[in-house]
């Protein structure tokens, strides 16, 4: 994973602005407020409202 701890620190959901985490997989991050997966590809997070995806719970 490119993603350094640095930059997971900085990045908020660009919805709610609220905090996001790493899935276990560290394939994607997820927003727990809005319940929206946004998808890492390429290891570049793809951050818009548009393209993420619901939670399953």
């Amino acid at each position: 994973m490119a993603l350094s701890k640095e930059l997971l620190e900085i990045l908020a959901c660009p919805k709610c602005k609220g905090d996001i985490y790493l899935t276990p997989n560290e394939d994607g991050l997820i927003c727990d407020r809005c319940k929206l997966l946004y998808e890492i590809k390429d290891d570049i997070p793809i951050m818009l409202i548009e393209e993420a995806k619901p939670v399953q719970e």
